[in-house]
């Protein structure tokens, strides 16, 4: 485990990395809070996540820091990869974010709001848009991956012929039918996850390199 962190604090340009972040830490759990109470449906770890804490009688932040310590455990097991303080902050705090976030909205907002199909998909738009660049810019700041986001990259370095937002697209395909059997609504939202996190995530990945490069440690 030493290992794996040694030299962490030597990042290039630690600092606005760190700080990057946390904010699209905070942006997923932020908009996350909206995709929930729409209930249109959410990407895949989270459509399964809640499937599961419902079942068990969890909060969803409770259980999903639960799982990310388990996932954590396998991740070192086979390496340790992409581990970090976006690895901390995704773990701990996105499920935590997205609880209080909804008691927020659910303390100043009217209790039929979300019943209206027009107000659902106002708020899903661009919920669905923050959340899916949120993720993307958090793992394209290289501070470190959720366990969960680590292993298809895990994955993806054993099949080096295979292009990641393949894996990474089969991967969320995988834990979808996990949701689905523990109970969990698949919802549109979930098959454009699906489908759009992998490659936006490569996308943005480019993007920061050619034009943000002090964010990749490019610069």
């Amino acid at each position: 485990m030493k290992e794996i962190w040694q030299g962490f604090f030597q990042k290039k340009h630690f600092g606005i990395r760190f700080v990057t972040v946390m904010l699209a830490v905070l942006g997923m759990g932020f908009s996350l809070s909206f995709l929930l109470l729409v209930d249109l449906g959410a990407d895949p770890c989270t459509m399964m996540n809640r499937a599961i804490s419902m079942k068990l009688g969890m909060t969803f932040g409770n259980w999903q820091a639960l799982l990310n310590v388990i996932l954590l455990v396998i991740v070192v097991i086979f390496g340790g990869k992409n581990l970090g303080f976006g690895t901390l902050a995704n773990m701990i705090l996105i499920g935590y974010y997205a609880d209080f976030f909804m008691w927020i909205w659910n303390q100043v907002f009217p209790e039929n709001l979300f019943q209206s199909m027009q107000v659902r998909i106002g708020v899903l738009i661009p919920a669905i848009i923050v959340f899916i660049l949120s993720a993307a810019l958090y793992m394209d700041v290289d501070m470190g991956t959720a366990p969960y986001d680590a292993i298809p990259i895990i994955i993806s370095d054993h099949l080096p012929k295979v292009p990641f937002k393949v894996v990474r697209m089969c991967f969320d395909c995988i834990v979808t039918i996990l949701g689905l059997v523990f109970g969990g609504k698949l919802g549109i939202m979930t098959v454009i996850m699906v489908l759009t996190l992998g490659p936006v995530i490569q996308w943005m990945g480019n993007i920061l390199k050619k034009y943000f490069p002090v964010l990749t440690g490019e610069a």
